[in-house]
């Protein structure tokens, strides 16, 4: 199997890639938390409180926040999604971004406007920073005393995209991210408004939106919404199946002042590593994981990935159904290649990242389509079947059975 870095990436994502996309979104979901007791407050109607989400213009603000993700992955994807040793060190923020897509987080915000953004994990007495401040983005790692950076020429000047340097700080900001949302619900959800609730000692109403029906392993996306000037506060996502959220991120602690200038400017430490982005791994071609290191040896895993980003295959993507309960079909044209990976596995001389692979492929189904396996986590199911095709989308398992029988 070739070892060139498109198919290393492949590798990594192979099962399946949406998952990553999961997990980026999650990260996406600015900080929120709820205390306990709901305010007495004006009613509002759910077009209401959407307007006065799109309308509001806060650009300013710091605190702290609290992520916990439970996204139900796999140990070895967990692994994956947590960090593989992507170029730059441990102050690469790509690195440690990754980190939000499970467990819990203790973070510091402040935002002075597209130009001016800073986050800062606290989780224990080290500390990691990400400072966008103009033109500059840096991540500092006072532990490893580790510092990245990148020059951000398309920040420099006002008025230009900022996107490149807002994926890097997770994603959009709240107000863009309940904007993204609420645009993509669509004529398959229902809107409406909640309970009130305190968030972070501010009066906010909650926008539910709930899939009209069923199949989706997403029950609910619960939104706070300042009752003052409109900005999200809080972002759950709930799973139809209950339990915990999978996604409980909020503010413990806000301020809408101005931060100090000085809250943005960072300089490296003397003695520090310092490492300049914009390298391979900038251009996706560093950071293979670390954990399938035998992967490449293990016969079929080439073409069972060759469609999905590597060499060989197809690819071809088709869209089933719509809204909450969309599959992609996606035909690697790998033919055989999950059996010839399950014999791979079997064998007393296989690497032991084939049979962590196998494994975290779940368990076999059969149907009219044949047979495969189906991957699990909280949000994102899989079936891989044995003839190279996958159906993947944030629906039961039951879902990805009836479609795969349908689009056989």
């Amino acid at each position: 199997m070739a070892t060139n870095a498109k198919t290393r990436k492949a590798a990594r994502y192979a099962v399946p890639v949406a998952v990553a996309g999961v997990a980026a979104a999650t990260v996406a979901m600015v900080p929120a938390f709820a205390n306990s007791g709901g305010p007495d407050l004006p009613n509002v109607t759910a077009q209401q409180l959407i307007e006065k989400v799109a309308a509001s213009d806060v650009q300013q603000l710091s605190g702290s926040a609290k992520v916990t993700t439970d996204l139900g992955l796999p140990t070895l994807a967990s692994g994956l999604l947590g960090g593989g040793g992507v170029a730059g060190g441990t102050a690469n923020p790509e690195d440690k971004l990754a980190q939000l897509a499970n467990g819990t987080h203790t973070l510091r915000v402040a935002a002075d406007g597209p130009d001016h953004q800073k986050l800062t994990f606290v989780d224990g007495k080290d500390e990691y920073s990400i400072i966008h401040n103009g033109a500059d983005v840096w991540g500092y790692d006072t532990k490893a005393n580790e510092v990245w950076h990148e020059k951000d020429p398309e920040g420099a000047a006002a008025g230009k995209d900022h996107k490149k340097t807002a994926d890097r700080l997770g994603g959009a900001s709240p107000q863009q991210l309940a904007q993204d949302i609420l645009k993509a619900a669509g004529p398959t959800t229902d809107v409406s408004v909640g309970e009130t609730a305190q968030v972070a000692g501010r009066n906010a109403y909650q926008l539910v939106l709930k899939p009209k029906h069923s199949g989706s392993t997403i029950g609910s996306v619960k939104i706070a919404v300042d009752a003052q000037n409109g900005v999200p506060l809080r972002v759950q996502l709930l799973a139809a199946e209950g339990g915990k959220p999978i996604v409980d991120a909020g503010f413990t602690k806000v301020d809408f002042a101005k931060p100090s200038a000085d809250t943005f400017a960072f300089t490296a430490p003397k003695g520090a590593k310092v490492t300049e982005g914009a390298g391979e791994a900038a251009k996706g071609g560093a950071g293979h994981g670390k954990g399938f290191k035998g992967l490449d040896s293990i016969p079929g895993l080439d073409a069972l990935t060759g469609g999905m980003g590597g060499k060989g295959g197809h690819g071809d993507t088709k869209v089933l159904g719509e809204g909450w309960s969309t599959i992609a079909r996606i035909d690697t044209g790998a033919g055989k290649g999950l059996q010839d990976v399950e014999k791979a596995a079997g064998d007393k001389n296989a690497p032991k990242e084939a049979k962590q692979f196998l494994d975290s492929l779940g368990g076999k189904v059969t149907g009219k389509f044949g047979s495969g396996r189906v991957f699990k986590t909280r949000v994102v199911n899989a079936l891989i079947t044995d003839d190279g095709k996958v159906y993947v989308g944030a629906v039961t398992k039951d879902a990805l059975i009836q479609a795969a029988d349908a689009n056989k």
